[in-house]
């Protein structure tokens, strides 16, 4: 009797585990096959309407087996039941995961790229032999671009380049139903080999299903090239995919980038400079964070094509944008759980403008660019305080890499527009700043008496919109921003002149730009009839600095004689922090705990070993805050 009922327990489990069973299945098979459930859950307002799922389960009796195979696993007592349930949760999860995403990676193409070889293959640079080095059409080229033209010239349109993504990025599924992009580029006057580079890095990296259309818009261009060579060549080679808009006269980058946006026909709009290559798999991550949520704006990691030999490049593995007082683009590191988790987009105050992809719809909703801004500049902000006043959000996403060429100078001009940065700055802080503008006003008085121009329909936007207030933006958004960028600049910890002990000459940047090296001269202070630059300040970034410009001293190397380089500021310390000892007269590296030194025969300083013996490793600061430095070194 003991042994029927022992049967009868048993066979009782089973049933209620079969009948456990059938319900998960159903409830899983159901929430799957629900469209309208999976876009209430993935798209909240279906604004991007393309089906994420139209597949169901594509093979059960793989599943099935899954299931009976974790069966066969356990025994049938009380104390395993639960493990079981659990497990058959995670296969179960396991399986929708696997048919709502997939691996966009195109291993064909991938692998074909690997085995290129020649000039800029790999994106490495290139350099030019003596003769075209030194050539007339070199330096006119340059002239002309702002880059090294005849470079690129020299390149394959078609060039491969090394994936420099982080390794995990490589593993990453995404939505396997993603809408469609349309990518617009606007230009102007763009170099030929160039502006097709871009192009055909868009057109052989993206799945084929997601690129609607690439829309290029000529902003009025000069050169003949970009008219009907450009036209015949686009027809024979991109078979309708790449469209040319052209406007009749020039209207800067913002109402260029708009023109191209009311033409555009898919749900994602996707804007790009002219001079970009794309990396790996850069368009699923990049558009993959609007499927799921269509007022986000997600912006790729910019990585650097030099400008002198196109070497494509890291930037950096990502850091928050925002702005300084004086509305210029900074950057700022990520927060300790974003640098845990290096693939996933990371949220950021301030796009840094010329990369990015936005659903069409929510662009629209704000109306897009303010078509008062003129030329470029200030865009970046406009958009940024939109979309997250306005209840959106903007993310980077590391895993999509777009590298950028960063012109040496400015060959256009402003084609007679005036001061347009400081005009469009104050169109941005009047609509969206509120009180916080008067800290740009007091940095940038000149600013008050510009005329901005009508500001009504940007206003009306806003209020329409209901969107938050700039003091909500700079507590929910930026909220550690003043930390790196306050409103009202803390005094410095030293300032002056730099004077070395030993020589009794001065340190002179004398005006000389990013990238330079620099040394010593004769003190101004001891000869009023001499030039120089020898103002510096310690700043509260613990970084040097000649005063009222925007270039640091920047020490890569942490070896002996590594040498003292100027580079644009940056503010995060780094290469650039140093701190000073009033003590013992020694400016230090922070990083690399090298003092600095000089060699006064030759009027040079580099960085070395920290001996307090030795003199001419003793410099004297015009001035100096000791209670500061004793408070924060």
């Amino acid at each position: 009797m003991r042994k029927i009922k022992k049967q009868l327990f048993k066979i009782l489990v089973i049933l209620i585990l079969v009948y456990f069973f059938y319900l998960i299945f159903n409830e899983r098979s159901k929430k799957l096959t629900d469209k309208k459930k999976i876009h209430s859950e993935l798209i909240p307002d279906k604004v991007n309407d393309p089906p994420i799922l139209k597949e169901k389960f594509q093979n059960l009796n793989h599943l099935n087996g899954l299931l009976k195979n974790n069966e066969k696993n356990y025994d049938f007592d009380d104390k395993e039941i639960e493990k079981r349930v659990e497990d058959n949760f995670k296969i179960l999860d396991k399986f929708e995961i696997e048919n709502l995403k997939k691996d966009w990676h195109n291993y064909n193409q991938i692998a074909q790229e690997v085995q290129r070889i020649g000039p800029g293959e790999q994106g490495l640079g290139f350099v030019l032999d003596a003769l075209d080095a030194k050539s007339n059409l070199k330096q006119t080229l340059y002239s002309q671009n702002g880059f090294n033209a005849l470079v690129s010239d020299k390149i394959s349109l078609e060039r491969s380049l090394s994936d420099i993504r982080h390794a995990d990025c490589k593993k990453k599924l995404y939505l396997s139903k993603l809408p469609k992009v349309s990518v617009i580029i606007p230009f102007h006057d763009e170099h030929f080999s160039v502006l097709l580079r871009s192009i055909y890095s868009i057109v052989k990296r993206t799945p084929s299903q997601l690129l609607e259309e690439i829309i290029l818009v000529d902003d009025f261009s000069t050169k003949d090239f970009l008219k009907q060579k450009l036209d015949d060549y686009v027809t024979e080679n991109f078979k309708g995919l790449v469209k040319v808009i052209r406007l009749h006269k020039r209207e800067g980058l913002i109402r260029t980038r708009m023109a191209g946006a009311r033409q555009a026909k898919a749900e994602v709009l996707v804007f790009f400079d002219s001079h970009i290559e794309c990396n790996v798999n850069w368009l699923p991550p990049l558009i993959e964070p609007i499927a799921l949520n269509y007022t986000t704006v997600v912006c790729p990691l910019i990585d650097v094509i030099n400008e002198e030999n196109f070497a494509y490049t890291a930037q950096d593995n990502g850091a928050r944008g925002v702005f300084d007082w004086d509305l210029l683009y900074k950057r700022i590191p990520l927060i300790d759980e974003h640098k845990r988790n290096p693939t996933e987009p990371f949220e950021s105050p301030v796009m840094a403008g010329g990369l990015f992809a936005i659903s069409k719809k929510w662009f629209f909703t704000f109306d897009g660019y303010d078509e008062g801004l003129d030329v470029w500049g200030g865009e970046q902000y406009e958009l940024s305080f939109k979309v997250w006043q306005c209840g959106g959000r903007i993310v980077d996403a590391p895993c999509s890499r777009i590298g950028h060429i960063y012109r040496k100078f400015n060959p256009f001009g402003a084609f007679g527009a005036g001061d347009y940065v400081s005009r469009n700055h104050k169109r941005v802080a009047e609509t969206w700043m509120d009180e916080y503008k008067n800290f740009v006003y007091k940095r940038l008085p000149h600013m008050k008496n510009i005329q901005s121009g009508d500001l009504k329909k940007q206003i009306d936007i806003r209020n329409s919109l209901k969107c938050q207030s700039f003091k909500w933006f700079m507590e929910n958004v930026a909220p550690d921003m003043i930390n790196y960028y306050p409103p009202v600049i803390p005094p410095p910890y030293a300032y002056g002149e730099i004077r070395s002990v030993e020589a009794n000459f001065c340190i002179d940047t004398k005006f000389r730009p990013s990238q330079s090296n620099f040394g010593l001269e004769t003190c101004q202070s001891s000869n009023k009839d001499i030039g120089g630059e020898q103002n510096f300040e310690l700043t509260w970034h613990k970084d040097i600095r000649p005063k009222s410009r925007n270039v640091c001293w920047d020490v890569s190397q942490s070896s002996p004689n590594s040498p003292v380089l100027l580079f644009e500021c940056h503010g995060m310390h780094g290469n650039q922090e140093f701190k000073y000892n009033p003590k013992t007269l020694q400016i230090i590296h922070s990083i690399s705990k090298l003092c600095l030194d000089s060699n006064k025969d030759r009027k040079e300083i580099y960085m070395n070993n920290c001996d307090i013996k030795m003199d001419s490793q003793k410099w004297q600061f015009e001035f100096f805050n000791l209670t500061m430095i004793q408070h924060d070194f």
